[in-house]
């Protein structure tokens, strides 16, 4: 990645935070965002656990005395990002860190059926909430509405792929069912004490490491995405906070190491990106390149 971009802590799987070109640009704008919402209860009791202005935690001396893990299982996938990420690794010793490496979230792969299906739920229930708050004047009002405007505009709305995530989430019921009451506990306690908590338990440290994923791909209209690996399921499932900034880039295409860590670990998370990103200054402008570089 050529940015910075931080999810904060969240109740919801796979919230996302602001982007924005740099560390410091993103630390202003998670302040200016984060708060209590009255619709939504995980703010009220996240009251008083975060802070107004997180640009207090940029310190460009923040790598020093860190604890660091290295989630060693998702490296391994291209041969230029581990490159990136030992380069990564040794600015950061560089820089006064202490790296554990490596180091295991031991419930990892085991929420991945049931974290899907949470997906789906709040998909449904949350976009359904959204539209309804439009007014009546709203073309699409529900979730069963937009999937009917896809089907009858196929030829138009679909000409490449379908809409079958959006077929599954209809067909889940309300956030009160049992099947999705048990799948986010069993979510939250695989993820969170059982998985990031424990590995940082284990290792006190202060922050986990990975690839953000590998260069990026030329868009496949045919066969999809061709995503190479990375890792960033654990701190979406936990809705606990993940930062990612760039590590350097391979044949013109940028790529992003990942810190993530517990929940309410915004400042400390900000700390530790911002030195790295201050001791490399691998961020460029995007360009439009005619093709890749050799």
């Amino acid at each position: 990645m050529s940015r910075a971009g931080i999810i904060p802590i969240a109740h919801n799987q796979d919230t996302a935070g602001p982007i924005a070109r740099t560390v410091r640009d993103a630390a202003i704008l998670l302040g200016v965002i984060a708060g209590i919402d009255p619709r939504d209860a995980a703010t009220s009791a996240s009251s008083g656990r975060g802070q107004a202005d997180y640009t207090t935690a940029l310190d460009a001396n923040g790598l020093r005395g860190a604890r660091i893990g290295v989630v060693r299982k998702h490296f391994g996938f291209n041969d230029a990002v581990d490159a990136l990420m030992a380069s990564a690794i040794d600015v950061m010793k560089q820089q006064g860190a202490v790296i554990v490496d490596p180091v295991e979230l031991v419930t990892e792969g085991k929420f991945d059926d049931t974290e899907f299906d949470v997906l789906l739920y709040e998909f449904k229930a949350d976009l359904n909430a959204y539209l309804a708050g439009l007014g009546p004047k709203a073309p699409v009002r529900t979730l069963k509405d937009i999937i009917d405007f896809n089907e009858a505009h196929k030829d138009q709305e679909m000409p490449f792929f379908g809409q079958d995530i959006m077929i599954k989430a209809q067909a889940k019921g309300p956030l009160t069912e049992k099947a999705y009451l048990d799948a986010l506990a069993n979510d939250q306690k695989l993820s969170r004490e059982q998985g990031i908590d424990a590995a940082m338990d284990k290792n006190k440290l202060d922050a986990l490491i990975t690839p953000t994923g590998g260069p990026a791909w030329i868009t496949d209209l045919i066969t999809g995405d061709h995503f190479g690996g990375g890792y960033s399921t654990a701190s979406a499932v936990a809705g606990y906070p993940h930062i990612t900034v760039p590590a350097g880039f391979t044949h013109s295409l940028p790529v992003g190491i990942s810190f993530f860590g517990r929940a309410y670990s915004e400042a400390a998370l900000i700390k530790i990106a911002y030195a790295y990103e201050q001791a490399t200054k691998h961020r460029r402008a995007p360009t439009f390149i005619p093709t890749l570089a050799e």
